[in-house]
């Protein structure tokens, strides 16, 4: 009976024992490990704890690029790249055959040969030049004023076609950078081209190489960085300009200005007649230069899209209204309307339009080719014989006023559904007074240097004889 007793304890002390093990929590376990709700926050549910197997997070998106680098082929847009393709030659096409022929035929026929040779001889020129610093100057950051040197000789500018990269610009990442720099080159090559025609059937050859030269580097490289590359200081501050009114066309009117008035007039002007020569030729040139300009205005857009189709739309209704404007006005007050007028006006028109025409719709474009016929023509006409200039091949009248009327309109009539940006028109009138100024104040001390070193233009006697001859040994029968 006793052992039954010890027995029966045991059993009860141990049955108390394992259940005291089952249900009792393990107190050195929870001591070490802290309740789930202690390691949430106290407003935020257990159910909000994501489960195991839940998707991961997108990665995030890449940083927009703000200087040239390399990129995978697979991003290059064929058809950007295409068209950008198509408007560099379309541009350069303006230069020569089109800006050679347009101010071929308004020379005399003894300097003929010699004004074809300044666009052909700027083309080359302006292509080494561009290709060994121009393009770095301009399209690479560095200071708000000029670009860096990273692109000399082209360097980094590469294409590897086994690991499939590509080096792009920043500005048209879509393209190649080959193809971008290559359609900023045919701007550098016409903008100085231009110029040529204030001093027309005077100027030395080895003079105007000399000046090309230095007005590439000190005047369009800083004016194109400042404006266009998207570091530059007015393209912080705002400046609107397309595809060139104010880098391209003030830049190049202003200095053509400078350049008549440094160099001093032809002989003879304003007592013996010099009628252009061929107005074939000038008609024939300035329908290339219409042509080529869909590349010059359509092709600022870097891309084959619908902003691009918006810039030739526009750029066709402005020259027309300001070809017919011109045409207008000088026939009410002279009688008859001149071909010479007609094709000056429209050039006219596009270098007003051109600031403006990645912006405006068709009432800008209306506006602005109506207005720039009538300034381009009193430019031209009245303001230089008041003025008594011999600006040639009226660069200032037909260049800067149509540059200065269409920058300034662009502040007016830009819209923020076709471009992005808007402006106002005292802002693009700050853009227009600095570039004037400084074009001016840079062209004369280029000239000062060029005069001093090789002398600015021929002799009397070789000026009565013809550039042709005298400097080319050539001329035409």
């Amino acid at each position: 009976m006793k052992h039954r007793l010890v027995f029966l304890i045991l059993l009860l002390a141990l049955s108390h024992l394992a259940n005291a093990q089952t249900s009792a929590p393990d107190t050195a376990a929870a001591a070490e490990a802290p309740p789930l709700e202690a390691v949430l926050p106290a407003s935020e549910p257990l159910a909000a704890v994501p489960p195991a197997a839940a998707e991961p997070a997108a990665p995030a998106p890449e940083a927009p690029m703000t200087r040239p680098a390399m990129q995978d082929v697979a991003k290059i847009s064929a058809g950007d790249t295409a068209w950008m393709l198509t408007s560099t030659a379309l541009v350069l096409l303006m230069t020569i055959p089109g800006l050679a022929l347009f101010y071929a035929g308004m020379v005399r026929k003894k300097n003929v040969l010699t004004t074809m040779a300044h666009s052909f001889a700027t083309t080359c020129l302006v292509t080494v030049i561009w290709v060994v610093i121009g393009y770095s100057l301009a399209f690479t950051p560095g200071s708000p004023f000029i670009g860096s040197l990273d692109r000399v000789l082209l360097n980094g500018m590469d294409f590897l076609k086994e690991a499939g990269k590509v080096s792009v610009s920043e500005i048209a990442p879509t393209i190649p950078e080959s193809v971008f720099m290559m359609f900023q080159m045919t701007f550098a090559i016409i903008t100085p081209a231009l110029i040529t025609g204030a001093f027309a059937e005077r100027m030395k050859f080895s003079a105007l190489l000399m000046f090309i030269s230095l007005w590439s580097l000190c005047v369009y490289a800083p004016v194109a960085h400042w404006v266009w590359e998207p570091s530059g200081w007015l393209a912080a501050r705002g400046i609107l300009d397309f595809a060139g009114g104010t880098v391209v066309h003030i830049n190049a009117g202003v200095s053509a200005l400078v350049a008549a008035l440094i160099i001093g007039p032809r002989t003879g002007f304003g007592r013996e007649p010099m009628p252009p020569h061929n107005l074939v030729l000038t008609v024939t040139g300035a329908s290339l230069l219409w042509v080529g300009w869909f590349g010059f205005n359509a092709g600022s857009a870097v891309a084959a899209d619908g902003r691009a189709g918006m810039a030739m739309l526009v750029t066709q209704l402005a020259t027309a209204v300001a070809a017919l404007a011109w045409m207008f006005v000088e026939w009410a007050r002279r009688g008859k309307p001149s071909v010479l007028g007609m094709v000056s006006c429209a050039v006219a028109g596009l270098v007003a339009i051109t600031p403006a025409s990645g912006f405006v719709d068709v009432t800008g474009a209306l506006v602005i080719g109506a207005l720039a016929g009538v300034a381009c023509y009193l430019g031209a006409t009245s303001l230089k014989a008041m003025l008594g200039y011999d600006d040639s091949l009226d660069v200032f009248g037909v260049h800067a006023v149509g540059g200065i009327v269409g920058a300034l309109l662009t502040g007016v009539f830009a819209v923020r559904d076709i471009g992005g940006v808007t402006s106002s028109f005292g802002n693009q009138a700050f853009g227009v007074i600095v570039t004037i100024v400084f074009s001016a104040v840079m062209t004369a001390i280029i000239l000062g240097i060029v005069k001093a070193l090789v002398g600015l233009r021929v002799t009397p006697e070789s000026e009565r004889d013809g550039l042709d001859l005298e400097q080319h040994g050539e001329h035409v029968l």
